[in-house]
């Protein structure tokens, strides 16, 4: 069974997202690339629907919190907030539990990003 992360770092981690509710624009082929220095967290993410997006926030124990903006494919921006609750998987791998809400539109929704394994990691980089 996973347990809390308990303060465990996002930094140089890479998710992506393995679920998400219908109002949402994030999917299985967006990918973000998480940074931490101490209590500030931010992140690029793109793909699928995602043409380019940034989150920054702060991490708070178990949990992030956080805004985020980004471009879609289809040339529209939006902008919203999320409070994301860490969960460490057996593998040692982190989990993001999160409860989102646009601030650009109307909406909100709950969501999964997951770590990339090692494998996952190289298809995604190249290396």
């Amino acid at each position: 069974m996973a347990t809390p992360a308990d303060s465990t770092s996002v930094d140089g981690r890479v998710f992506t997202s393995t679920a998400n509710t219908s109002d949402g624009d994030v999917g299985g082929e967006t990918y973000f690339w998480f940074e931490q220095s101490d209590d500030l967290v931010h992140a690029r993410y793109e793909g699928g629907e995602i043409r380019l997006g940034y989150l920054v926030g702060r991490h708070l124990g178990d949990s992030l919190e956080f805004r985020y903006t980004h471009l879609t494919v289809e040339g529209t921006t939006a902008t919203g907030r999320s409070t994301d609750r860490i969960e460490r998987l057996d593998d040692g791998r982190l989990r993001l539990h999160e409860r989102w809400e646009w601030d650009s539109k109307p909406g909100s929704g709950t969501s999964v990003l997951e770590e990339l394994t090692e494998a996952e990691y190289a298809a995604v980089t190249g290396e």
